[in-house]
């Protein structure tokens, strides 16, 4: 799975208000509680990055890019904007 199909399967939590769904749970909790996710995540990963397994870095890692993706989602900037100024810092 690439970030773009990630990305699109928030964007169909989101959509479609999927009760069970852990992304809508956390975009109702407000902006708070996903910056404090994405700072919890970050901080395993580096963590791990610097103790742990090759293993653990990876899941670590994933963790850290769908917090972001829904981070991102909840401040309603699509990825196209991000790869916008990615460009622009070339």
């Amino acid at each position: 799975m690439n970030i773009e199909e990630l990305f699109d399967i928030i964007e169909d939590r989101v959509k479609n208000k999927k009760k069970q769904s852990y992304t809508n749970k956390l975009l109702k909790s407000g902006p708070k509680k996903i910056a404090q996710k994405f700072g919890e995540e970050s901080i395993e990963l580096i963590l791990d990055y610097l103790n742990g397994s090759k293993k653990r870095t990876i899941e670590e890692a994933s963790d850290v890019i769908y917090h972001l993706l829904v981070l991102l989602k909840s401040k309603k900037i699509n990825l196209s904007e991000i790869k916008k100024e990615l460009k622009k810092r070339n």
